[in-house]
């Protein structure tokens, strides 16, 4: 079953992401991908994010649609995630997808962590 929530309440996703996710499935040919937003134990500061495209509807996920691009998040993760934001950069330094987390108490050097 699958719930939708006010995205102030989950994660938020700015344009650029959505844009750059839009293109990504696009590029894949699928229109029956989510975007999948996870927290799993690991890295130096204990947790990791993980972001993937998936198939699949677990049960608790909060759903979110921004303008046809779905986002989920398992119900474990949702309260390390709540009130996150994704955005995507692309600059001649960094590209990818980058996750400002108010609920982070801290964060590795590589930034792919926090606890």
């Amino acid at each position: 079953m699958t719930e939708t929530q006010n995205p102030a309440q989950g994660v938020v996703l700015t344009d650029v992401a959505v844009s750059k996710v839009r293109s990504l499935l696009e590029a894949e040919g699928r229109d029956d991908l989510s975007l999948r937003i996870a927290v799993q134990p690991g890295g130096c500061s204990g947790l990791r994010y993980q972001l993937y495209f998936d198939d699949r509807n677990l049960d608790g996920d909060i759903a979110n649609d921004y303008d046809g691009v779905k986002v989920v998040t398992d119900k474990m993760s949702a309260p390390y995630l709540a009130g996150a934001s994704i955005d995507f950069v692309d600059t001649i330094e960094k590209q990818g997808f980058t996750i400002d987390n108010p609920n982070a108490q801290g964060a590795c050097a590589c930034g792919d962590s926090f606890h």
